[in-house]
Order: structure tokens, then C-alpha cells, then sequence
């Protein structure tokens, strides 16, 4: 049972939720962020009953900076794994993308990572220990049409954490991204909505032709492969591995 304690924003729900409960089977004291008072209860009262682990909650707008600077204070003991899972997703061609979605989007995937990151740091520092886990994407590695400012922020999360791993190696600090093909959850289940409707095809014929054709494996990865491979980055056998992108694509990015 580890007593480390790992925050994840975004955790009420789809990937974010779904690394909570691996947290909190491993005995890790799990402390969720996200926008959504009402989810973000349900979320911490549903956890708390399945496992024996301390889940709490704490509301965190990763696009405040208020709430990104109180939230060191805000949670209830010292952060050894910040996991940055918080997004959004909106599917355009660039000429008919709205800006201020645009800008959200590098807000939110990019620039709250970032700044999150620099609140803990310090801490990290402090206690000569911390492990950052990004949750990118495939479209950390490769580029969708319609996608422009999804693809952009999380390509700009791998240099990100490349320039932390960097600055923080003297620290035991280390930082990488997961990188998955599609993860069933609800911002896919709204992609494959978007995606038919920009392509006047089936949500179907999106799934086979569009999301699943790249991926020799042709399958959806599941929740507990994104919070087994977290698991495995904040073990001991991990402490050298940083700066890293790990594709967890069914092999999509050898073809």
C-alpha cells in the first residue's frame, strides 16, 4: 500500500476518473479536481465507498489563476503525483473555428498543465520527490484534419514536458505523456458525433474508417490501461524515465 498522494484534474469523470480508481486500488490517497461541484462530489462519495484508500475533492478551473495558485494550499497534505488530465475537445475546420474555442482549448491543455505544474514544483523540490504524468494523445504525435487546436496544444505538451524534465532532473522529479489512441469515454462518444456530422458519414463508418482504421489493433483502449501505465511511471522502476512520450496505440504510429 503506497501512503503518496496524487491529485488528478478533469478526475469527476471519463479518463481523469478512471486513473482515480487505479490510484485508489493501489491505496494511494487521491485528491480529484474538476469544474463540477455536483459531479465532483459524486465522484469523491462513489470512490471513497469502493476502495479502502482517502479520496477527496477540491473544485479547480485549471483556466483560473487563482485556483491554480491557492491549489498547494487547497488540498489536504503535500502532492507527489500531479496527473494533468483536464480537456476539452471541439472538431471545426479552421475557417469556421470560433477563436475564443481555440484559445480555450490551448488554455485549458496546455497553459493549465504548465501552470499547475509550476504551483507543485516547488513542493516537489522540497521533498526531493514528484512525478508528473500529462495525459496527451495520439494527436500529441500525429495530426487529425478538423482538430487544429486539440492537435496544437497537445503536440505543445510534449515539448513542454521535455523543457521540465530538464529543469527538474536533479529533483527525483520526473514528467512524461501518455499518449493513447481513443479512450472510451464521453469526449470521444461527442467526437464520433462531431466527426459524422463533418464528414456526413455514420457514427459507425466514423469508428471503423476514421477513429479505429490507423490502429493495427483496432480497438478502444481501456481506462485501466491509462491508469496501469501511470502506476508503473511513479514506481521505483520508473524514476529514470522522464521526458518520455508513451504511445499506448495499438500500434498506430509504426505504420
Amino acid at each position: 500500500m503506497s501512503t503518496k498522494h496524487v491529485l488528478i484534474t478533469g478526475g469527476a469523470s471519463g479518463i481523469g476518473y478512471g486513473m482515480a480508481e487505479g490510484f485508489a486500488q493501489a491505496g494511494y490517497r487521491v485528491t480529484l479536481s474538476d469544474i463540477n461541484q455536483d459531479a465532483l462530489d459524486q465522484a469523491v462519495s462513489t470512490l471513497s465507498q469502493q476502495y479502502d484508500a482517502t479520496i477527496n475533492g477540491i473544485i479547480l478551473d485549471v483556466t483560473n489563476s487563482e485556483h491554480i495558485a491557492t491549489a498547494p494550499e487547497r488540498v489536504d497534505a503535500s502532492v507527489d503525483v500531479l496527473v494533468n488530465n483536464a480537456g476539452i475537445q471541439f472538431v471545426s475546420a479552421l475557417e469556421s473555428f470560433p477563436e475564443d474555442k481555440w484559445r480555450l482549448i490551448i488554455d485549458i491543455l496546455l497553459t493549465g498543465p504548465a501552470m499547475l505544474t509550476r504551483a507543485f514544483l516547488p513542493s516537489m523540490y522540497a521533498q526531493s520527490f514528484g512525478r508528473i504524468i500529462n495525459v496527451g494523445s495520439i494527436h500529441s504525435l500525429v495530426a487529425s484534419p478538423y482538430k487544429s487546436a486539440y492537435v496544437s496544444a497537445k503536440h505543445g505538451l510534449l515539448g513542454f514536458s521535455k523543457t521540465i524534465a530538464l529543469e527538474s532532473a536533479q529533483h527525483d522529479v520526473t514528467i512524461n505523456t501518455l499518449c493513447p489512441s481513443y479512450v472510451k469515454t464521453p469526449l470521444v462518444e461527442n467526437q464520433i458525433k462531431a466527426q459524422a456530422e463533418n464528414h456526413q458519414i455514420s457514427e459507425e463508418e466514423v469508428i471503423n474508417t476514421i477513429m479505429l482504421k490507423p490502429m493495427p489493433k483496432k480497438a478502444f483502449i481501456a481506462l485501466s490501461e491509462m491508469a496501469d501505465t501511470a502506476l508503473f511511471l511513479c514506481s521505483p522502476a520508473a524514476k529514470n524515465i522522464t521526458a518520455q512520450a508513451i504511445a499506448i496505440d495499438g500500434g498506430w504510429t509504426a505504420t
